[in-house]
């Protein structure tokens, strides 16, 4: 495949990516490919799925979301990062994207997500009914029960989520919500009204799952609660065909099995939407 880095404008940081095009055989689409929380175009499924869709004939488009990684610097010292983000900010990044992608003739966009990536990426094919197929990778399940959730798996505030909730209330009442408060958990550091965002407006997998029409292919590692990434749930309630697959020895991040996993994406893909494995062929 051919690679091509690009920037996408925002209304404030654009979303720095990569577009992957196939090479040596015929371009039968392109996938959209959003990553996981605190992660970024270049880890995890983003960086090791693309050379597989390319050989189906997919290009592929794997960007930053202006959330990206936990902190980062761009061409200053001003803070940015997954620290900040708002769930209303990465629902704009995707549609941007797409939009941004549809000029280069990808106008039906498979969609693909990880994690907190997968989440947003249910609400995006809500918004965007004309998705040809979407691939949930570990989706977790969103909704205002979220943070609890991670919290009691070990996660973001632990054992302290009524102490840190009520200092994230406090810092926002006092107009610093732009300010940060530690975690004793990943992701360790985010700003008081992200960390409330994340309580209040992360969309609910659940209950959008009978408004995805589209195929759906729902993947996820044995190691995972099929309680927070709902994968037979999911597929139980979707509005059309949908698959879940459970992937043996498998953790949230696919550590040792991303060749089975880009094989079973690759595989439903090719059945699902009719394109031929170009080393297979």
């Amino acid at each position: 495949m051919r690679t091509e880095l690009v920037s996408i404008p925002t209304p404030t940081l654009p979303l720095d990516g990569v577009l992957h095009r196939p090479e040596g055989v015929e371009t039968r689409g392109g996938a959209l490919l959003f990553h996981g929380n605190t992660m970024n175009f270049y880890t995890g499924a983003p960086r090791f799925l693309p050379p597989r869709l390319a050989r189906l004939g997919l290009a592929s488009l794997a960007f930053n979301r202006r959330g990206h990684d936990i902190l980062s610097i761009r061409d200053s010292r001003a803070a940015e990062g997954a620290a900040f983000q708002l769930t209303a900010e990465g629902i704009e990044d995707n549609a941007i994207a797409r939009a941004w992608f549809a000029l280069q003739g990808f106008e039906r966009p498979i969609v693909i997500g990880h994690s907190n990536g997968g989440m947003l990426a249910v609400q995006h094919v809500v918004d965007h009914p004309e998705t040809a197929a979407l691939v949930l990778l570990s989706a977790h399940a969103g909704g205002p029960d979220g943070v609890r959730r991670s919290s009691a798996a070990g996660l973001m505030a632990q054992d302290r989520l009524e102490e840190i909730t009520a200092q994230a209330r406090a810092m926002v009442a006092a107009g610093r919500g732009r300010d940060l408060l530690l975690m004793p958990g990943w992701w360790y550091v985010i700003s008081a009204e992200s960390f409330l965002d994340r309580m209040t407006a992360m969309p609910d997998i659940l209950a959008l799952a009978p408004r995805v029409t589209c195929p759906v292919l729902f993947l996820r590692g044995d190691q995972e609660s099929p309680t927070t990434y709902p994968a037979e749930e999911f597929c139980r309630r979707a509005g059309g065909p949908a698959e879940a697959a459970v992937v043996p020895a498998c953790d949230h991040f696919y550590r040792g099995q991303e060749e089975r996993v880009a094989d079973i994406v690759a595989a439903w893909l090719a059945r699902t939407l009719g394109l031929v494995d170009a080393a297979a062929a």
